[in-house]
C-alpha cells in the first residue's frame, strides 16, 4: 500500500529544485547504459498486480440525428477518455499517467515496435500504479461521426466535415526525427528504424487525429485534470502533439497533479505560470533538435518558459539528452533503442523532485 505521505497533492509535496540533479546524472548514473541495482532486479520474471483494468473519465450524453448515414436518431456519449491502468502488488511510487500524441494511440508506451519492454510494463516494475489513456476521439475513446454522416446524408454542407490528419510515413520520418529525409536514418540513431520500414510495426500504430476539430483545450485535459485529482496525486507523462496538456491541466487544477514531465512538447506558449510553478516539472529533449525548424522553436519556446516559471519560483528543468551524454534519442524516445536507460533517469528524478522524501510501507 501507498504510504499516505505518497498520496498527497502536488502542490504539498513540491520540491524545490537543487541544482544537483544534472551533476548527479553526469556521474555515476549516466555510466550505466545499464540500469542500476533496484531497476536490473526487478526487470526480469513475472509481475505480480494488485489489480489491472480500465475505465473512462469525463464524457456527456449528446442528442443525434446522424447516428447512421439513414439518419438514425438517438442519445449517446461523447468525450469520453479512455484509461487502462496495472496497479503492482508492492507500490513504492505515486500513480503515474502516460499520455500519447499525434497520430497515435496508449500503444505508444506498450511493447516497442521492435517487441522489447515499453514504458508501460517498465513502470509497473518499478512500483508504480501505471496508467495508460486513449485520448479523447481516439483509439478506444470513439470519436463523434455526427457531421461525416449528417454530410453523407445532404443534411449539412461539406465544410462541416470535421478536420482529420494523418501523417504519411514520409512526413513522419522527419517529425519524429529519424533522419532529414526519408529514407535516411541519422547515424547512431536509437530508433529501431527497421520497425519503420516497409510494413514496419511502428506504422501500424498510428491512426487518424481529430484534435483540429475538437473543442480547445481538447476535452482529454478537463479529463486529465479530474483523472488526478481522482488518484489524488499523480505525475502526468505528455508526449508531443499532448505535451502542453499537462500544463493545461494545471491551469483548471493543481490538485492531485503531483508532477510533470513533458516530452518534447510540441509547444510552450500561452501556459499558466503561476500554477506550472506549484508542480515539479521536467521538460525532455533528445537528439538532433537544432536540424528540424519545428522542434527548435519548440525548444526555445520552451527554455523561455521554464524561465518565466523560475522567476515565479517553481521548480521546473529543461533538458536535452546530449546534454549529460545520451546521443541518438529520435522524437520516439520512449521506444528508442535505450528507453529504459531513459525511463530509469526519470524515475530518479521522481524519486528526489516529486516524492522527496516520502516513505512506502
Amino acid at each position: 500500500m501507498v504510504d499516505t505521505k505518497l498520496r498527497r497533492s502536488g502542490a504539498s509535496i513540491l520540491k524545490r529544485w537543487s541544482g544537483t540533479w544534472c551533476a548527479a546524472l553526469m556521474g555515476g548514473a549516466l555510466a550505466a547504459t545499464a540500469l542500476p541495482g533496484p531497476a536490473s532486479a526487478q526487470m526480469t520474471g513475472p509481475i505480480t498486480l494488485q489489480s489491472e483494468g480500465s475505465f473512462f473519465v469525463g464524457g456527456q450524453d449528446e442528442q443525434s440525428d446522424g447516428l447512421s448515414r439513414t439518419g438514425t436518431s438517438g442519445t449517446w456519449t461523447v468525450d469520453q477518455m479512455y484509461v487502462q491502468f496495472q496497479r503492482p502488488y508492492r507500490v513504492s511510487h505515486l500513480p503515474i499517467v502516460l499520455i500519447h500524441g499525434c497520430c497515435l494511440t496508449g500503444k505508444t508506451w506498450e511493447t516497442t515496435p521492435d517487441g522489447r519492454m515499453g514504458w508501460y510494463e517498465y513502470f509497473v516494475r518499478r512500483q508504480f500504479p501505471t496508467y495508460v489513456i486513449d485520448q479523447v476521439a481516439r483509439g478506444r475513446s470513439g470519436f463523434d461521426m455526427t457531421a461525416i454522416n449528417e454530410v453523407a446524408a445532404g443534411k449539412a454542407d461539406i465544410s462541416h466535415l470535421p478536420s482529420i490528419f494523418s501523417a504519411g510515413h514520409e512526413s513522419a520520418w522527419t517529425i519524429f526525427r529519424f533522419g532529414t529525409q526519408f529514407p535516411d536514418a541519422f547515424p547512431g540513431l536509437q530508433f529501431p528504424i527497421y520497425a519503420a520500414g516497409p510494413n514496419g510495426e511502428f506504422w501500424k500504430q498510428m491512426v487518424p487525429d481529430l484534435n483540429q476539430s475538437l473543442p480547445q483545450p481538447t476535452p482529454t485535459v478537463a479529463a486529465l485534470s479530474q483523472l488526478s485529482i481522482n488518484l489524488a496525486g499523480a505525475i502526468l507523462v505528455s508526449h508531443s502533439e499532448s505535451g502542453v496538456f499537462p500544463f493545461q491541466a494545471a491551469h483548471i487544477s493543481t490538485q492531485g497533479i503531483a508532477g510533470i514531465i513533458a516530452i518534447e512538447p510540441g509547444a510552450c506558449t500561452n501556459l499558466d505560470v503561476a500554477a506550472v510553478a506549484k508542480i515539479p516539472t521536467l521538460i525532455l529533449y533528445g537528439d538532433n533538435v537544432s536540424k528540424f525548424t519545428n522542434w527548435a522553436n519548440s525548444l526555445q519556446a520552451c527554455t523561455q518558459f521554464a524561465a518565466q516559471v523560475t522567476a515565479a519560483g517553481g521548480n521546473i528543468q529543461v533538458l536535452q539528452l546530449p546534454s549529460i551524454g545520451i546521443f541518438g534519442n529520435s522524437h520516439m524516445l520512449m521506444q528508442d533503442r535505450n528507453n529504459l536507460v531513459i525511463a530509469n533517469l526519470l524515475v530518479q528524478w521522481i524519486e528526489k523532485n516529486v516524492e522527496g522524501t516520502a516513505t512506502t510501507q
